[in-house]
C-alpha cells in the first residue's frame, strides 16, 4: 500500500492481564488519533497472560475503520518479538517453532497475521508498570477486563 493509503495516523497502547496463569484474564487497548481517544477492554474466563497480550493487539487493530499508519506500544516482548522476529519463520515452518514444536497461541497469531497487512505498523516495547501514561491506562483497562471474569 502507498503511504497515502495510510494517511490516518494512530497511536495504540495494549496490555494483557491474568489472575493466575492460566486463570481469568483481560486485555485493554488505548487508541489515540488527533484529539480523540478510544478505550477498549475484554477478557476470558480461563486464559493466559500471553493470549490476552495478543488479544489486545487484535481487538485494537480490528477497531480501526481504515488502513492506518500505526505506532503500537506493548509491554509484551512476546508480542513485539513474535511479530517482528518470529512470525515469518513460524509461517514458513507451518506454524512450528525452530525446534519443531507447535507454536503456542497459533490461532491468535494467525488471526493477527491476517490484520497486519492492512496497516503500516511500527512496533515499540515499553517497560510495563514504569509510569508510561498510555501503558498504565492500557493496564487499567486490562484489569477491568479481568474483573468481569472473576468469580
Amino acid at each position: 500500500m502507498s503511504d497515502t493509503q495510510h494517511a490516518h495516523h494512530i497511536v495504540i497502547y495494549t496490555d494483557g492481564a491474568c489472575k493466575g496463569n492460566p486463570g481469568p484474564g483481560g486485555w485493554g487497548a488505548v487508541l489515540r488519533s488527533g484529539g480523540h481517544e478510544k478505550h477498549l477492554h475484554g477478557g476470558a474466563k480461563l486464559t493466559t497472560n500471553n493470549r490476552m497480550e495478543i488479544s489486545a493487539v487484535i481487538h485494537a487493530l480490528r477497531a480501526l475503520k481504515q488502513a492506518s499508519s500505526v505506532e503500537l506500544w506493548t509491554d509484551s516482548q512476546y508480542v513485539q518479538k513474535g511479530v517482528t522476529e518470529w512470525l515469518e519463520g513460524w509461517k514458513k515452518r507451518g506454524w512450528k517453532t525452530a525446534s519443531k514444536d507447535p507454536v503456542k497461541n497459533a490461532d491468535l497469531w494467525q488471526e493477527l497475521d491476517e490484520l497486519l497487512p492492512k496497516h503500516k505498523i511500527s512496533w515499540h516495547w515499553v517497560r510495563g508498570h514504569n509510569g508510561d501514561p498510555g501503558n498504565e491506562l492500557a493496564d487499567q483497562l486490562a484489569n477491568r477486563g479481568v474483573e468481569e471474569y472473576l468469580p
